[in-house]
């Protein structure tokens, strides 16, 4: 009889530590910045409300909510086959993104400390936040009989440098978008509570408001940095960041639907409803936002999404590498143009979907 109740097969560094997982175009980046260039910064424009904010993040209004309870207490193993890897990726997934926030915003306080303290501090009480987002979430995947080494994960990942307006950029719409993901899932499973397979998800109303404090925190940044925002080059930026963060999100949940549907969402009605809201909660900042309502967006994301599944047939033949890659290049020429397509689609002024966030 098949053991169906076994660890899924995952590559270990020892025993119950999981290899992490290959870094591709899709999967979570680790951040490094100009932080000189970040320290000379002049926030006197939108002081007021950075210091507001602040002190939003010393009251810690979650300091008592990541405690697990008597629910984690039992055995898991019900949770098999594909669910459970496809579970156990989510979490990976989650916490490397986690971490990767709480690393970057840790090195910006350490450096920012002695030249710009307001802001230092602002970075160092967020990468609290964040080592507490990464810890619960590696603590769950031990209930899967795996982890995450950290400090490994800190020596030996790739780090991509941003210059500041690019880090702001991102790390705004990552806390956004991490905001509608967590608020949409525990709303649903709040309606639907037979879909909650582990009591995680129980935890996300209130963690969701450390991402939306987190992005408030880069809204007011930008707006400190008036700069970063009103000439045309930050328009095409804006637009870059939105369609690369959607396009990123939509490919991944898509690619692991069973997952949502393991807690009773669809996964492109799920991506389409974060997307809107997301694109729209960026025209408070942002000076453009994108058409996602235009008839042509998710069907090019979809040509994307059907290239991807053929290129990971091709990965897996035994075809020799040369040939491998001249049969993948058509369909990377393709995912191409359609993002170029997408990106060339005449964006919104952000005034447009004012009023549509709730």
């Amino acid at each position: 009889m098949v053991d169906s109740l076994k660890k899924p097969e995952f590559q270990e560094l020892r025993e119950g530590v999981k290899v992490p997982s290959k870094e591709t175009i899709l999967t979570p980046r680790f951040y490094t910045t100009d932080f000189d260039e970040m320290a000379k910064m002049d926030l006197s424009i939108n002081e007021v409300e950075l210091r507001a904010l602040i002190e939003e993040f010393r009251a810690d209004y979650n300091r008592h909510h990541f405690v697990r309870d008597e629910q984690f207490e039992q055995s898991w193993e019900h949770i098999d086959g594909d669910t459970r890897r496809l579970f156990i990726e989510f979490l990976e997934r989650s916490c490397t993104a986690e971490f990767s926030g709480f690393l970057l915003y840790k090195e910006l306080g350490r450096r920012l400390k002695d030249k710009n303290p307001l802001l230092a501090e602002g970075f160092n009480l967020m990468s609290r936040d964040e080592a507490r987002h990464a810890g619960f979430l590696n603590k769950a995947m031990s209930d899967f009989k795996l982890s995450l080494d950290l400090g490994f994960l800190t020596q030996n990942h790739k780090y991509t440098f941003f210059k500041p307006k690019f880090i702001f950029y991102a790390t705004y719409l990552s806390e956004k978008i991490g905001y509608w993901r967590y608020i949409t899932i525990y709303r649903h499973l709040e309606a639907h509570p037979e879909d909650c397979i582990y009591p995680i998800f129980r935890f996300f109303e209130n963690w969701c408001q450390d991402e939306n404090r987190h992005g408030d925190f880069f809204d007011a940044l930008m707006k400190s940095q008036p700069q970063m925002l009103n000439d045309w080059k930050a328009r095409l930026w804006c637009r870059f960041f939105l369609l690369s963060v959607f396009a990123t999100m939509y490919l991944n949940d898509i690619q692991r639907q069973d997952f949502y549907a393991s807690i009773g969402l669809n996964a492109r009605d799920y991506d389409i409803y974060v997307i809107e809201k997301t694109n729209a909660t960026a025209g408070r900042v942002f000076p453009v936002i994108l058409n996602v309502d235009h008839p042509e967006f998710y069907q090019r994301l979809d040509v994307c999404i059907d290239n991807n599944e053929r290129l990971g047939a091709i990965a897996t033949s035994n075809q020799p590498a040369p040939v491998k890659f001249l049969q993948k290049l058509p369909f990377y020429l393709s995912s191409g143009w359609q993002l170029l397509r997408l990106y060339l689609l005449k964006p919104l002024e952000a005034e447009a979907l004012q009023g549509k966030v709730r």
